[in-house]
């Protein structure tokens, strides 16, 4: 995903073309810190997943850039898809308690 070429209303498609595969991406991901909590007995709304973790994740399974991970988590969080605190990412839907 090579957008520097291309003008910047192109650039803003391409990125927001990648919402629903990482939404996917951070949603499997999700699904296996809840099941870790639900193991040990704690509440599933404060599972999360760290901002490294996801980049690496949608870099290797989707193979793109750490740079166009970053900027596509940075989409979403524009988009108000997903609720960013410190460095943990939860899904906004998801119902976590996000003490700021």
């Amino acid at each position: 995903m090579n957008t520097s070429k291309l003008p910047e209303y192109k650039q803003t498609q391409a990125i927001q073309s990648w919402h629903e595969p990482a939404l996917r991406t951070l949603s499997d991901f999700l699904e296996i810190r809840k099941e870790n909590l639900r193991r040990i007995n704690r509440d599933e709304a404060n599972a999360a997943v760290t901002k490294d973790e996801l980049v690496e994740d949608l870099s290797r399974a989707h193979r793109i850039s750490y740079v166009n991970a970053g900027l596509i988590i940075a989409s979403l969080l524009r988009a108000d898809k997903i609720i960013m605190f410190g460095r943990f990412i939860q899904l906004k839907d998801q119902g976590g308690e996000v003490n700021v």
